[in-house]
């Protein structure tokens, strides 16, 4: 394997000082060289069948987040297996570096700043952690048009308002073709939403990568949307988060299904989009999902506290313990006989199709 390639230099902070909302950045001419890719349910396959097909070396960095949430994850060795392009979970703080496959590792949100990967256990984002949107947010704001998203099989939207972010700051949107994946949802939100630049079945993919590593990007790298500055602000916990969120979006009557605070609606989100003030964020379809799991698991608890209350009413009706004798536990009992239809009741909605 050849030596390790550098990065071409970016521009310093006395040369480019208008990083800020509403100011162009200029930028050297360079290759897109940094390849962001987010997958789901279904994009194990596709990962592999990329990693196999990949150049050695690889004149780009590739970071990966597949949604495994606390589970282990054996994706850098599957994937180093199948290619000859080093695979690994990176640690906090690492460089970035073309030739390498980083990936997401469980439980973390993988993101990049000032040159070197990022982790952290921030907030959730679409119910998610590692989240799709985190690492292409992050990857828009550092690298702009060397940027490239890339959004594979998986359900639900993760990954659509991220590849906006990263069309908004230059960079390029790559699909997997929503026919050729196991589970559409994720490349067919992408389309539905984002100005893609190529959408491609997973045979493809490696080859799409590869002719758009080569080209060179613009020179001036368009301006950071201001709402997608403060986004950022607010899923990383910077700055006073309450100003972010009343700039960007409107208080809505939802509640965040993982914190109970009070929901965002973010102005002109497409998919519609919200945020609470900790961080945790969701598309419409997302926050649905995440409600609907908490509903479900909040009337299993009722259920089993009703059942506990139906036991211990019998329990004071057989003891007798009330006050006045046998009329009490006569009403005891009756109020058993009362929760032991509402348990019934809650049951069958519960197990109902």
């Amino acid at each position: 394997m050849a030596a390790s390639q550098s990065f071409p230099q970016q521009a310093s902070e006395a040369d480019a000082p208008a990083v800020a909302a509403g100011h162009e950045r200029p930028v050297p001419v360079a290759c897109r060289d940094i390849v962001a890719i987010g997958a789901s349910a279904g994009g194990v396959r596709v990962l592999l069948q990329l990693a196999a097909a990949l150049p050695t070396p690889l004149p780009a960095a590739l970071l990966v987040v597949l949604h495994v949430g606390t589970h282990r994850s054996l994706l850098p060795e599957l994937m180093g297996a199948r290619g000859d392009n080093p695979v690994l979970h990176p640690a906090d703080g690492q460089p970035v570096q073309p030739g390498t496959i980083y990936v997401a590792p469980p439980d973390h949100h993988m993101l990049v700043a000032s040159g070197a990967i990022r982790l952290q256990r921030g907030p959730k984002e679409n119910h998610a952690r590692p989240a799709i949107d985190p690492l292409f947010r992050s990857v828009a704001l550092e690298y702009g048009p060397r940027a490239i998203g890339v959004v594979l099989s998986g359900r639900l939207d993760d990954g659509t308002a991220g590849l906006q972010a990263i069309r908004q700051c230059g960079g390029l949107a790559v699909v997997q073709d929503p026919d050729d994946a196991e589970q559409p949802d994720m490349p067919a939100s992408a389309l539905a939403h984002v100005a893609v630049d190529h959408c491609v079945p997973a045979s493809r993919l490696a080859d799409t990568l590869m002719a758009l590593v080569e080209q060179p990007v613009i020179a001036v790298a368009p301006a950071v949307p201001a709402s997608l500055a403060s986004e950022q602000a607010i899923s990383i916990g910077a700055d006073d988060p309450m100003q972010h969120l009343n700039a960007i979006g409107t208080r809505s009557r939802f509640a965040c299904p993982d914190c109970n605070g009070v929901l965002w609606e973010l102005n002109g989100s497409r998919p519609k989009r919200y945020r609470c003030h900790t961080g945790h964020g969701f598309t419409l379809r997302g926050l649905a999902h995440t409600q609907a799991e908490s509903t479900d698991e909040a009337l299993w608890s009722a259920l089993r506290a009703l059942q506990e209350r139906e036991a211990l009413l019998r329990e004071l009706a057989v003891a007798g313990t009330g006050p006045e004798g046998d009329g009490a536990a006569a009403g005891t009992q009756a109020e058993a006989e009362r929760t032991a239809q509402h348990v019934e009741i809650l049951r069958r909605l519960l197990v109902a199709d």
